[in-house]
């Protein structure tokens, strides 16, 4: 059950911006001085192999929950929300001098946390390095010595559930290490594990004490190297339903739950025609909430139930794919797992439904900076009037998260035109349907975005090409002047890191010409002249540019010479420039 490291990586970009509260031992505050707590519950796993059952208090207690994504600032505005959907658990990556809030007001509202210790590498790189747990013994020391008085001020919080101590790094090791070396810092780091459940449980005997990773091919590291653990805990998205069989045929003698759970994640679905991972629909996404707890409740007396992904806000990539309220409207998902609690929702106002999103044209080959027109199905159960708007997002092109707001014009009949973005590749396009009361509908389309295209002949395709500089060995390059004008929309021209810098063109004879396509990568030019010559040395300037911004620059530029070239004299980044096409066109 372990995914191939490029759907891997995927999952990594996804989940980092979600994971507001996963805190590295770092960051963590001073500790502050010890306060008087209203007596917290005892929390127990009771019965034998294969009919445990959580308790609280004496009374049996199923998690049914969420994770938690806003502030701790927002608590008291969330937690009654949380109440009304049944959620009586939330679980967290961090805890710290600043939990206390949220734990306060979890207890007020009838709320419990699974409150989290984060350990290196976390859910991978970019979420707090890697730490050697064969020899790093300060690391190790500080966590052991950390974590245990985080328990000890909030033993007695009445919010506390249980400890999770760590977040997917058994699977994460791999990013650090390989071979024999893995195993070992695999078998070093679960026993770290146990270590630090050992510390907790002489502190604190009322609440049982887990770990979670991201697959359960972790799991026989805890069964061999952390025998202290009260019950094991596991991620698990599209699979969670592989989960029961996984643990019947390792030979578990330990309860689990799932801490994270819900639709297919974008390391986990197809790509589709323009390589961008085809993110599901609102309604297969609630259908997968709904489908992830029925496996969950169906694996009884071991699974003791969820904290499923995720109560957030953000209104950004990660968000759209998994929040059940970006920007605090409420999605299908929020309510399927409103109904998967055992909340009535035949008297909500729910969300209007997208069932279909076209692009007019088609998403192979959309045309840079050009009118594209979205053909929208959507209707609202409850009859309310929607509201769209259209955004896009450039993930695949740089790696941003957030989604951008556009201007587009309502052409009426479900038809909304905008302007396609500037750069070339692969975006995601969002159509977002509001009904005035809190609810929102969401679809997404990749388009492949191209350069315009242009009446007449690229007369400089192909013909011999010179510049300035180049750079021979960075990333993809070598990046020859030869690259712009091969009719390869993927390879570049790049350029040394100063100004000015220059691409020619040998068109082999005097030639006219009209029309200029440049279409750059990140790096462009800001300001840039166009200009041709008939024996290479002395220029003349057809056309000047001041305020570039990247992206394609299409216009028309008349000329006449057997050399045209591209005269950079003011970068745009702290780059160099770096072209993918110069096209020249009679």
């Amino acid at each position: 059950m372990t995914p191939p490291p490029r759907i891997r990586s995927r999952r990594r970009r996804l989940l980092a911006p979600l994971a507001a509260g996963a805190l590295t031992v770092g960051v963590l505050a001073a500790l502050p001085a010890a306060t008087a707590h209203a007596a917290g519950s005892v929390v127990k796993v009771t019965g034998t192999q294969g009919n445990w059952q959580l308790s609280v208090d004496g009374q049996p207690y199923q998690v049914k929950g969420l994770t938690w994504g806003p502030s701790v600032a927002d608590a008291d505005k969330y937690m009654p929300d949380l109440q009304s959907m049944g959620v009586n658990t939330i679980r967290t990556w961090g805890t710290d001098a600043s939990s206390k809030p949220l734990f306060d007001s979890a207890a007020a509202h009838g709320i419990k946390v699974i409150a989290g210790f984060w350990l290196q590498p976390g859910g991978g790189p970019g979420a707090g390095g890697c730490v050697n747990y064969l020899t790093d013994t300060t690391y190790k020391n500080q966590v052991l010595d950390e974590f245990p008085k985080w328990v000890q001020t909030y033993k007695d919080n009445p919010g506390v559930l249980m400890w999770d101590v760590g977040n997917e790094s058994v699977l994460g090791l791999q990013n650090c290490y390989s071979g024999d070396e893995l195993e070992r810092q695999r078998d070093a780091y679960t026993t770290l594990v146990n270590d630090i459940t050992k510390k907790i449980h002489s502190i604190d005997p009322n609440h049982p004490v887990t770990s979670t990773d991201a697959w359960v091919g972790a799991w026989p590291y805890y069964k061999k190297n952390a025998p202290d653990l009260d019950l094991y805990a596991v991620n698990s998205y599209n699979a969670v339903c592989d989960v029961k069989s996984a643990w019947q045929q390792g030979g578990y003698t330990k309860p689990y739950i799932i801490t994270e759970t819900g639709p297919a994640g974008e390391w986990e679905v197809p790509d589709d025609a323009n390589g961008v991972p085809q993110e599901p629909s609102d309604q297969a996404k609630a259908d997968g909430y709904t489908k992830a707890w029925g496996c969950v409740t169906g694996h009884k007396g071991v699974a003791l139930g969820a904290t499923m992904f995720h109560y957030g806000t953000e209104y950004d990539f990660g968000g759209i794919w998994f929040n059940l309220l970006p920007a605090g409207q409420k999605r299908l998902s929020y309510y399927a797992v409103k109904r998967a609690y055992g909340k009535d929702t035949s008297h909500d106002n729910t969300p209007p439904v997208i069932s279909a999103l076209d692009v007019e044209g088609g998403t192979a080959s959309v045309q840079a900076g050009r009118d594209t027109v979205l053909d929208v199905r959507a209707t609202d159960p409850n009859g309310d009037p929607i509201t769209y708007e259209v955004l896009d997002n450039s993930n695949y092109l740089d790696g941003s998260k957030q989604l951008v707001s556009l201007p587009f014009t309502n052409l009426g009949g479900g038809r909304l035109k905008f302007t396609a973005p500037d750069r070339t590749g692969a975006w995601k396009v969002y159509v977002k349907a509001t009904d005035g009361h809190g609810n929102v509908g969401v679809e997404t389309r990749s388009i492949k975005v191209v350069p315009p295209v242009v009446n007449g002949t690229d007369i400089a395709r192909g013909k011999p090409a010179t510049a300035s500089s180049f750079q021979a060995s960075y990333g993809d390059c070598p990046c020859t002047a030869a690259n712009a004008v091969d009719g390869n929309p993927t390879t570049r021209w790049a350029s040394d890191w100063s100004d000015p810098q220059w691409l020619q063109v040998d068109l082999g004879t005097r030639m006219s010409f009209r029309h200029v396509q440049l279409v750059w990568e990140a790096s462009y030019a800001k300001a840039y002249t166009i200009q041709t010559s008939d024996d290479g040395q002395n220029w003349r300037t057809v056309s000047t540019v001041s305020n570039g911004d990247g992206g394609v620059d299409d216009f028309d530029a008349s000329g006449t010479g057997r050399y045209v070239r591209v005269n950079g004299t003011a970068r745009g980044t702290g780059y160099g420039y770096s072209l993918y096409s110069f096209g020249v066109y009679n």
